[in-house]
């Protein structure tokens, strides 16, 4: 591995907890150099919501590619882009009774919030946002200006303004009721607080704990926004596409937001794409005022389309998801239970869940020792201290049990020491 030590930067982050060279992938399974198989409770950081190489979408792109279908398109109309603006409005907002434009902002989530951000600042006129505490919301500038994690803010070498972290759900633990501080702010003319443009929120917080927000806290935001004339923008980067059980992760608490972010799994096989959902009469862009190279990825187009028809025409996926979730809340609850003393707690919604342990480096040992018996996964949380799990939405209930059951012996083998 000296090639990757010599030339590639110190930023490089997940290759440190798994050290080795992987070479092919196939559904909830990669395979290092040497063969060997690891269960993949990872799934590209939710980018690989129907696993790796899944056969139905790589026979549609590989379709496409062999006809000479177009790639890079920019913004130009192409078949594929029209597929898939078909599907999207078909099978997904159409019977959720959903109206929105479809902003193409660049290829990742941090292009998605960009976007967000920057239309609300313009359709209202107003400069300030408001953020949640261990909110993440991506790496670029604007998007980094409202998220939580001091070293991931402290990367950006100037200061980041026009944004307002407010208390999220269980922040203070039931202590104060929902909304106190904020609401208050918003009615004293002497809080100093501006009026906001927009609040930007995740209904799970997957890199700041996996912090799950009640559905009637989310609900109550939303309505503290349309009292106060604020638009909700609602980051589904991570969350959104199944991974919670419903497309949407908001759906359950029965809000609409103003605008919606989502990347990773839209795009169904792993390539780069993002859409930015917003309002109708929100779209007041002059043509070119937002653009980029890479907002026309074509492939992208086509495995997305496929994966909507396939995965989202009925309510499989969605009821699997819930049920795979139920099965692994139930292992870190027994968990919890096992180690009373540890000071664990088991979180999360459908398949996006956590264990959060006592430190940073306790988690990090128990993720290790799952690596050496050949389980990925990652921490999460402002010190690392979570083991998050987001296994592929088509895992197999004989794969979780797998996983579940390495997860219980490496917990148990690190807690004992």
């Amino acid at each position: 591995m000296s090639i990757f030590e010599t030339l590639e930067s110190e930023v490089r982050s997940y290759s440190r907890g798994w050290p080795t060279v992987f070479d092919r992938a196939q559904g909830s399974w990669l395979y290092s150099e040497d063969g060997k198989p690891y269960l993949d409770f990872f799934a590209g950081a939710g980018a690989l919501n129907y696993g790796h190489n899944n056969p139905v979408l790589k026979k549609a792109l590989i379709d496409y590619i062999s006809r000479d279908g177009v790639t890079h398109a920019l913004d130009m109309y192409t078949v594929a882009k029209r597929d898939f603006l078909e599907a999207l409005n078909d099978v997904i907002l159409q019977p959720r009774e959903l109206e929105y434009k479809v902003i193409f902002p660049g290829p990742g989530g941090a292009n998605a919030v960009e976007a967000a951000l920057k239309l609300a600042r313009k359709v209202t006129g107003r400069e300030s946002v408001i953020n949640f505490t261990n909110a993440f919301h991506g790496m670029t500038l604007g998007a980094l200006s409202v998220t939580g994690n001091s070293m991931k803010r402290g990367g950006a070498g100037i200061p980041l303004v026009h944004a307002t972290p407010m208390p999220y759900d269980k922040y203070f633990d039931g202590a104060y009721p929902d909304f106190l501080y904020f609401e208050r702010l918003l009615e004293d003319s002497g809080s100093g607080l501006n009026e906001p443009a927009a609040v930007i929120v995740e209904t799970v917080q997957g890199e700041g704990g996996i912090n799950a927000a009640r559905l009637e806290w989310l609900k109550g935001l939303s309505d503290l926004c349309q009292r106060h004339g604020i638009l909700l923008i609602l980051d589904d980067v991570q969350m959104g596409c199944g991974r919670t059980g419903p497309f949407f992760s908001f759906e359950e608490a029965g809000i609409k937001p103003d605008m919606i972010c989502l990347s990773k799994s839209i795009g169904g096989y792993g390539l780069p794409l993002a859409i930015t959902l917003i309002r109708p009469d929100l779209d007041v862009w002059s043509p070119g005022e937002h653009n980029g190279t890479f907002r026309g990825i074509n492939p992208a187009f086509v495995t997305a389309a496929e994966a909507l028809r396939t995965y989202w025409s009925d309510d499989t996926l969605e009821k699997g998801t819930r049920a795979k979730g139920d099965a692994v809340g139930r292992v870190f609850t027994e968990l919890v239970d096992r180690h009373p003393d540890a000071g664990l707690v088991a979180k999360g919604r459908g398949l996006a869940r956590g264990l959060e342990f006592a430190s940073g480096e306790v988690a990090g040992k128990v993720c290790a020792a799952a690596f050496d018996r050949g389980l990925l996964m990652e921490t999460s949380g402002p010190d690392g201290e979570v083991v998050k799990l987001l296994p592929a939405l088509t895992t197999t209930d004989e794969e979780i049990e797998q996983g579940l059951s390495i997860i219980s012996e490496s917990v148990d083998s690190v807690l004992s020491h």
